[in-house]
């Protein structure tokens, strides 16, 4: 399966603009699961909840998410984008699972990181897996991976792929999924922003370094922290359904939960 991620500069509400980049970037690629970063269309650092829902997107009523459905239906493939979206008066962070058909799955952030709390609506939508073409995956955003227990909750389901939108901020984030992949035998795909959002509230640089894990840790790549990164690599996702990490330990059987029923 060729999977990658595409690392960019959202710029502040333009939408279009942001949306015809990707297009742009992605019109000959060649892979069957791209994933973008969070907020991809929008640009990140809002100031209250009534700026987000102006920048936000209705997937029902969306030409920008249309333009990205006819993008995995000419490519056939599969994109993870995280997005501003809009229900009536709600806003989510969300990530839209994409392709050939148009959206398969919506998730929206389920922990929203510092003044996210200001600007949307808690996520409301469980963790589950899909299925793309027989492999199955499991979709969190940035600050969702400080809570070990949602890629084990994933994991748990079957998921072979962790796809990660996301505007990380902290300088940690990208070395802790080696850590989330050794846990629980899964790879990641951590698609990052770079570049800073600067706004009347203040400015927030992002880390860029967008990365692929495979299961035990093994980093595959891990993009430059300050440019624009397209990368692509072919991974046998079956890899991840070997939870043995040694010959006499199952990550997941070798549970003993009477001693840690919280």
């Amino acid at each position: 399966m060729k999977v990658g991620f595409y690392q960019f500069r959202p710029i502040f509400g333009k939408t279009d603009q942001n949306c015809q980049k990707i297009v742009n970037a992605l019109e000959n690629v060649d892979a069957d699961l791209i994933v973008l970063p969070e907020l991809a269309l929008s640009g990140y650092y809002f100031k209250d909840k009534q700026e987000t829902l102006k920048y936000a997107e209705d997937p029902e009523n969306s030409s920008r998410l249309d333009a990205l459905c006819n993008l995995a239906y000419k490519r056939n493939l599969h994109l993870v984008i995280g997005f501003a979206e809009k229900q009536n008066d709600h806003c989510y962070n969300s990530a839209a699972l994409i392709g050939p058909n148009g959206i398969e799955h919506l998730y929206r952030k389920v922990h929203l990181f510092n003044e996210e709390k200001f600007c949307f609506d808690p996520g409301d939508t469980p963790f589950v897996v899909n299925d793309i073409n027989g492999v199955k995956i499991g979709i969190m955003i940035c600050f969702d991976w400080v809570f070990p227990e949602v890629t084990r909750v994933l994991a748990m389901q079957g998921a072979q792929i962790i796809c990660q939108p996301s505007n990380l901020v902290l300088t940690f984030c990208q070395q802790t999924m080696l850590a989330r992949c050794i846990e629980n035998r899964v790879f990641a795909i951590t698609a990052n922003r770079y570049g800073t959002d600067k706004r009347p509230q203040g400015s927030l640089k992002f880390t860029g370094k967008s990365q692929i894990v495979a299961p035990g840790g093994t980093l595959l790549h891990r993009a430059a922290s300050q440019r624009d990164a397209l990368y692509i690599t072919e991974i046998n996702p079956d890899d991840a359904d070997n939870k043995m990490i040694t010959e006499h330990n199952h990550l997941f059987n070798d549970r003993r939960r009477e001693f840690y029923p919280l």
